[in-house]
């Protein structure tokens, strides 16, 4: 689902890289919002609004290292009190005071929820993939 990297942190990570900058990791934890717009390498998306909708931190649910350039989520990742919504898409964003977009991608099949419905991705379910 986040199969795709921000086209600002691909190029930071091409500028370490390639010794042209100083790569400074994403601060912890990375949350995963839901989007009813499917966004671009380079433009969000339109996030989920409304409800009790809040992002997510995947810090319970994504191993300690990725498989041949792959972490899939080895826990559920809930949202609750969701709005009526139809989502397409999810994006992971870390923490920081101005939070930098880290990856996005399109859902499979889109997910539409009723007002107050709980959206439960499976273990599994999410994963991002840097094909080497």
């Amino acid at each position: 689902m986040a199969n795709a990297l921000d086209q600002a942190e691909a190029q930071r990570l091409q500028n370490a890289h390639l010794g042209l900058a100083t790569y400074t990791a994403p601060t912890t934890p990375i949350m995963q919002r839901l989007y009813t717009v499917t966004g671009s390498a380079a433009a969000t998306g339109t996030q989920v609004a409304g409800g009790s909708y809040t992002p997510q931190s995947l810090t319970a649910a994504i191993p300690a290292s990725s498989t041949n350039g792959t972490i899939t989520t080895t826990g559920a990742i809930s949202y609750t009190g969701m709005p009526a919504a139809t989502v397409t898409a999810v994006e992971w964003w870390d923490s920081n005071g101005t939070p930098r977009r880290a990856a996005w991608g399109a859902l499979t099949a889109s997910k539409t929820t009723g007002a107050g419905d709980t959206l439960t991705f499976a273990i599994g379910a999410v994963s991002e993939n840097v094909n080497a």
